[in-house]
């Protein structure tokens, strides 16, 4: 009996080693078909700027004033921490 558990133990294992080995393939074509996907995205995001750059200028400032607007936010929400106070003792 203790051979035949033996037996099916090593048989697992060698599954379990050739499923490791089908899944790190799936994983390189993953890989393959994610960067395909991802230059087909910069072709087209190239040819669209090349086709409207004013609409992409506008896309880009309206970027940057979005992002510059949550990091002023962020800063204002912070508020004083209780550091050097300089913000109080100016306005005496």
């Amino acid at each position: 009996m203790a051979n035949t558990n033996s037996n099916s133990t090593n048989d697992n294992a060698g599954t379990s080693a050739s499923q490791g080995s089908s899944s790190s393939g799936s994983e390189k074509s993953f890989i393959a078909s994610a960067q395909e996907v991802l230059g087909d995205a910069v072709d087209a995001t190239v040819q669209a700027v090349k086709e409207h750059p004013v609409a992409a200028a506008a896309v880009a400032a309206g970027a940057a004033a979005a992002v510059g607007g949550a990091v002023y936010a962020a800063t204002q929400l912070g508020g004083d921490k209780g550091g050097s106070g300089s913000s109080s003792s100016s306005k005496k």
